[in-house]
């Protein structure tokens, strides 16, 4: 884990990558737990014996949940320190190149793509890519944008 003791250590840092997660494996209880809580029980999701003959061999992941573990991922890869609090301010772009079957292990990796001061803080934006192992593309590829506000500014 990359820990940043400022937030001009992390703006010093632009265009580094921060390496990679551990491997972490998908399953179909978090799957049918995301279904209920957006309502999104689409047969590809939650109905494994449809999903068996269906287009992926299987049931696969919402996009929108790989998108959803992005936090918990990122806290493996970084810390900054002395701040008195970090917002999820966004995303720019997100596309998602390739199903993520469930029993899968997926990881992320995290680019540093900018960090720039605004009036309520200092923003910055990573490219996140999440790889689902063995495949030959991500699952995953998202611009995340995180607002920092430092301990002083309260």
């Amino acid at each position: 884990m990359r820990i940043f003791t400022s937030l001009a250590e992390l703006k010093a840092a632009k265009g580094e990558h921060l390496g990679y997660t551990e491997w972490r494996e998908i399953t179909q209880n978090q799957v049918n737990l995301f279904a209920d809580a957006t309502d999104d029980h689409q047969w590809i999701h939650v109905d494994a014996a449809r999903a068996k003959d269906g287009p992926f061999g299987g049931t696969i992941a919402h996009g929108y949940l790989s998108l959803s573990l992005l936090p918990s991922l990122m806290q493996q890869l970084y810390r900054v320190d002395g701040l008195r609090m970090a917002i999820n301010y966004g995303l720019n772009k997100v596309r998602f190149p390739r199903p993520v079957p469930v029993g899968a292990r997926i990881r992320a990796g995290a680019e540093i793509l900018d960090v720039k001061g605004t009036p309520s803080g200092t923003l910055s934006t990573l490219r996140v890519t999440i790889e689902v192992e063995g495949a030959d593309r991500p699952s995953c590829v998202a611009e995340a944008l995180s607002l920092y506000v430092p301990a002083e500014d309260f």
